[in-house]
C-alpha cells in the first residue's frame, strides 16, 4: 500500500507542478489552472490519506519554487490554493455549517492579509489607491468568488469519491 501511495502522490505532485507552471506561461486562464492544481490535493487525500495529501502539497510547493522560481502563481498556490484542500478537510470535520463558513472566511482573509503584506514589502512604492477597483470592492468580490470556489470544490470532491473511490460521502 505504501508503494501505491508513493506512486499516486508522485504523479499528483508532478501534475500539480505542471499546472502551476502552465499558469505562469499562458496569457489567460491563469486562475483556472491554479484551481485545477488545487483540486489535486483533495484527490490525494481521497485516494490515499491526509498524510500523503500534506506531503503532496509540500512537495508540489517546493518543486514549484525550484522549477519555476518565486512567481506570483507559485506564491498563490503555496499560500492559498494548495493549502486550502487540507484546511477544508479539517474545517469540515466540525460538521457545523456556520462555524465552518466563519473558519473558511478567516483562512481566506488571513491569506489575503499575508499576500498584502508580502506585496507591499516587494513593491513598497506602488500606490494601491490608483487600483482600477476600490480595495474594499475587490475584497468583497473575492469573498463572493471564494464561496463559489468552495462550493465547486465540494462538488468536485463528492463526485471523485462517488465515481472513483466509492467511499462514504
Amino acid at each position: 500500500m505504501k508503494t501505491a501511495y508513493l506512486t499516486k502522490g508522485s504523479i499528483l505532485t508532478a501534475m500539480g507542478v505542471i499546472f502551476i507552471y502552465l499558469s505562469t506561461l499562458v496569457p489567460t486562464n491563469k486562475l483556472f489552472l491554479l484551481i485545477v492544481s488545487s483540486c489535486l490535493i483533495p484527490i490525494t487525500i481521497v485516494s490515499c490519506n491526509t498524510k500523503v495529501g500534506i506531503i503532496t502539497y509540500i512537495s508540489t510547493s517546493l518543486l514549484s519554487l525550484l522549477v519555476i522560481g518565486i512567481k506570483g502563481n507559485v506564491y498563490l498556490y503555496i499560500i492559498f490554493f494548495g493549502l486550502y484542500g487540507i484546511i477544508k478537510l479539517y474545517i469540515e470535520k466540525l460538521q457545523k455549517m456556520a462555524l465552518e463558513l466563519i473558519l473558511k472566511f478567516c483562512f481566506l482573509n488571513f491569506s489575503l492579509l499575508i499576500s498584502f503584506f508580502v506585496y507591499k514589502s516587494f513593491f513598497p512604492n506602488i500606490d494601491l489607491s490608483k487600483f482600477f477597483i476600490p480595495i474594499p470592492a475587490l475584497v468583497l468580490g473575492i469573498q463572493v468568488i471564494f464561496l463559489l470556489y468552495d462550493y465547486a470544490l465540494t462538488l468536485f470532491i463528492y463526485e471523485v469519491r462517488k465515481k472513483f473511490f466509492q467511499k462514504k460521502c
